[in-house]
């Protein structure tokens, strides 16, 4: 990867007297797919709502390294902009009209005009696999067609960077299969940066690299395989009719750490499967079920941050 494309140091955002960020510090670099992974409330949607410039950073610095030159996103948020795609959560396309005269509209508030908005129009629209369909109505399209309108619109205007927020919202699966190829290419053609926000474990997967989000600040930062290597053992996952019970007799049994998470009993012990038998034998009437596999981002967010993948408001 080359050098970094955004540069945010320390930064932290309250909403009232509840701390949205607290001294969030990372890099992405030019080119790369960069997830931030967490559950409603880690803080996120705040940080995507910042680097979009929706909202100014109330403590903290920001910067994109854009057109050779280093703009802090206080200082200089209409360039920014100018630079930059955004595709958010919530629908912003006009279902009355086309694809392309939602296409055209957006490229109006951007100062595009003429023939070079009409080439633009129908080089993005190609790109997301909708050369044929300019001048159906965008209302008339499947749910992953129009997310494929709105990546369109977002790369409009030719930024460097383009933001999308939970970007497979509403998607079946075969379509979030279609979009994630799209940002590849896009990645790949085009030479964007792309920046997502996700709480689906196997989205993230697709990232470069992950910042996982928790209580405001970044728990870890690396990509999907460093970060399930730090874990390095097996995770085996047990249930029983009373957890609590279950785990503080496997803790005083074998000496170990387990973890209580929501209805279960987690551990992470090296060859797992060896120490199952011992596990089942020594817990007689415990156990009502056991599961044994290797690490996934769940398990690492729950290893990082001591807790479950669930909402933190």
């Amino acid at each position: 990867m080359s050098s970094p494309i955004v540069q945010v140091r320390q930064l932290s955002h309250r909403y009232g007297e509840r701390r949205a960020l607290d001294g969030v510090s990372l890099e992405v670099n030019a080119g790369e797919i960069f997830g931030f992974l967490g559950p409603n409330g880690s803080g996120k949607t705040t940080l995507f709502r910042i680097l979009s410039t929706l909202i100014t950073p109330q403590e903290g610095r920001v910067t994109f390294d854009l057109m050779g030159r280093t703009l802090d996103l206080r200082e200089a948020r209409d360039e920014v902009r100018k630079s930059i795609g955004v595709v958010f959560q919530s629908p912003s396309l006009d279902r009355q009209l086309t694809a392309e005269e939602n296409l055209r509209h957006h490229g109006h508030l951007y100062g595009l005009r003429g023939a070079e908005l009409e080439r633009r129009i129908d080089e993005m629209l190609s790109r997301v696999g909708l050369a044929e369909r300019p001048k159906e109505l965008v209302g008339t399209f499947s749910g992953g067609m129009r997310r494929r309108v709105e990546l369109a619109k977002g790369l409009l205007t030719r930024p460097r960077v383009l933001l999308l927020d939970e970007p497979s919202t509403g998607l079946d699966p075969g379509a979030r299969i279609d979009l994630w190829r799209y940002l590849r290419e896009i990645r790949q053609e085009a030479g964007v940066t792309i920046l997502v926000t996700t709480h689906l474990m196997d989205e993230a997967e697709h990232c470069d690299r992950l910042a996982i989000m928790s209580g405001g600040r970044v728990a870890a930062c690396d990509t999907p395989a460093a970060l399930k290597s730090r874990i390095g053992a097996d995770v085996i996952t047990l249930t029983g009719d009373d957890p609590a019970a279950l785990a503080a007799a496997v803790q005083e049994r074998f000496a170990i750490a387990v973890e209580r998470i929501d209805d279960s009993v987690r551990i992470e012990r090296e060859r797992g499967h060896e120490f199952i038998p011992q596990l089942v034998e020594a817990m007689v009437g415990r156990i009502r079920a056991v599961s044994l596999g290797k690490p996934t981002l769940e398990d690492v967010f729950i290893h990082v941050t001591g807790h479950g993948f669930r909402d933190e408001n």
